[in-house]
C-alpha cells in the first residue's frame, strides 16, 4: 500500500487500457490539466454519482482545458456498460491490478462496519499542465465535488 501522492510531486506516469479499448498514457496529456479521480467501483451509487456529475459539468472542463480520467479497478467490458448506461462522455481507466491506485497511494486499507479490507479510497488528483499534482482530495465526498475540481482549474489558470 503506497503513501498518498501529494500536491507539489511530479504526478506518476501510466499507461492503462479505457473503455474504448485505446491505450492512455498520462504524460501525453501534459500540456493541459488532468483531473484524474479514482473510484471503488462501476455502476454503485455514490461512484455513479459522481461520474455523472463530471459529466454533466462536460462544458466547463472542456473550456478549461482540462481532461477527465475516471479509475477503478473493473475491467473494460465492466466500464462499457457503465459508460453506455450512463452516456459518460470522458474515459475509464481499468486499473485491474490496482497498480496505478498504488502509486497514487489510492489503494488503501478501508473499515466498513468494523470489517478491514483493501479497496480504493474516492480521491481525485488534479494534474498540472507540466504533469505535477496541483492538488489532492482524499476521501472524497461525492456532492458538491465536481465545483470544488472546477474551482481548482480554475485556480491553476491564475498562477
Amino acid at each position: 500500500m503506497g503513501d498518498w501522492i501529494e500536491a507539489g510531486k511530479k504526478a506518476p506516469d501510466f499507461t492503462l487500457t479505457s473503455d474504448s479499448g485505446e491505450k492512455i498514457k498520462l504524460s501525453s496529456l501534459q500540456g493541459g490539466p488532468v483531473v484524474l479521480y479514482f473510484y471503488p467501483k462501476d455502476d454503485t451509487p455514490g461512484c455513479t454519482k459522481e461520474a455523472c456529475a463530471f459529466r454533466d459539468q462536460k462544458s466547463a472542463i472542456k473550456k478549461s482545458g482540462a481532461t477527465v480520467l475516471g479509475v477503478s479497478p473493473d475491467d473494460v467490458e465492466s466500464h462499457v456498460k457503465f459508460r453506455d448506461k450512463y452516456k459518460l462522455n470522458f474515459p475509464l481507466l481499468a486499473d485491474a491490478g490496482h497498480k496505478v491506485a498504488d502509486k497514487y497511494g489510492a489503494w488503501r486499507e478501508k473499515n466498513m462496519y468494523g470489517k478491514k479490507s483493501m479497496g480504493i479510497q474516492r480521491s481525485t488528483f488534479l494534474i498540472d499542465p507540466a504533469g505535477k499534482v496541483a492538488k489532492v482530495w482524499k476521501r472524497v465526498k461525492v456532492d458538491g465535488h465536481d465545483e470544488e475540481v472546477l474551482t481548482a482549474i480554475a485556480g491553476l489558470e491564475m498562477e
